[in-house]
């Protein structure tokens, strides 16, 4: 628990275990979505910490339509929530929704709950809008006494949202998808060191890169992480990361030569 502050571990562990059987009674009465945005209010509230009568905003209403909650931090839009009935199981079609309210108003993260089951999604502002899930946590699974569970909490809270621990974790997940890591793999240098070792083992064999590319995207890695919009966009990322460090690697170059040029004329 040592990333998150004492107090707010405390009011999280206390808050889960007190509406864990809330949210198991409520299931078992089959309540209906308008009950379960008053629970989801409530957990907002007491576990995760938001003002209830600052932060939480019912019923926000974009294009004619309304979104069920909106969380607001510092006066600006933070987060949108869809809320279904407890017993319903969350669908694609309810994602659709909450993304368009989203895009509309140009939030960039929304979440979808039934109460127990919580999905958090990215938006990416691209054409047309895409999103990615970011985060699902299931509230009756989670254990009020482990470091772990309290994390995923931690993450959704009032406090973890100050300290942008939302997009860390998204950054996180970004980088070890199997779409980022496919591309990293068949990236120039990493295809390199690849053929450095390989000659490591067998000194005798004679190698290419072209030869290594091949094998990995036929043998080695599934089709699926190097086809489809997230593999080409995790592409795109992989060459733009790799021409930013060529960049500044000419940068410094070219920092120290004009150093050592003035320590030469001093």
């Amino acid at each position: 628990m040592s990333t998150i502050p004492a107090k707010v571990a405390a009011r999280l562990s206390a808050g889960l275990k007190r509406f864990q059987p809330i949210l198991d009674s409520a299931r078992a009465r089959d309540v209906n979505e308008s009950d379960t945005v008053v629970i989801v209010t409530d957990i907002l509230a007491e576990i995760l910490g938001y003002d209830k009568y600052a932060e939480i905003t019912s019923e926000h209403m974009i294009r004619a339509t309304f979104c069920d909650l909106a969380l607001t931090i510092d006066g600006h839009l933070a987060l949108l929530i869809e809320v279904k009935a407890i017993g319903l199981d969350l669908k694609e079609q309810h994602v659709k929704q909450a993304v368009d309210y989203a895009a509309n108003k140009g939030c960039e993260w929304v979440a979808l709950t039934n109460g127990t089951i919580w999905r958090v999604y990215r938006l990416l502002f691209t054409k047309p809008i895409e999103n990615e899930l970011i985060a699902e946590v299931d509230l009756s699974k989670l254990n009020h006494r482990k470091d772990g569970d309290l994390e995923l909490l931690w993450i959704l809270s009032k406090e973890g949202w100050q300290k942008s621990r939302l997009s860390e974790f998204a950054a996180q997940q970004q980088a070890l998808s199997k779409f980022t890591l496919g591309a990293v793999l068949l990236s120039e240098p990493c295809v390199n060191v690849i053929r450095r070792e390989l000659r490591r083992v067998s000194p005798e064999a004679k190698i290419e890169t072209s030869q290594i590319i091949q094998v990995l995207t036929q043998d080695v890695l599934k089709r699926e992480v190097l086809e489809g919009d997230k593999a080409a966009t995790a592409k795109r990322q992989v060459s733009k990361a790799a021409a930013r460090a060529l960049r500044d690697r000419g940068k410094r170059s070219s920092d120290d030569a004009d150093a050592s040029e003035a320590d030469r004329e001093t």
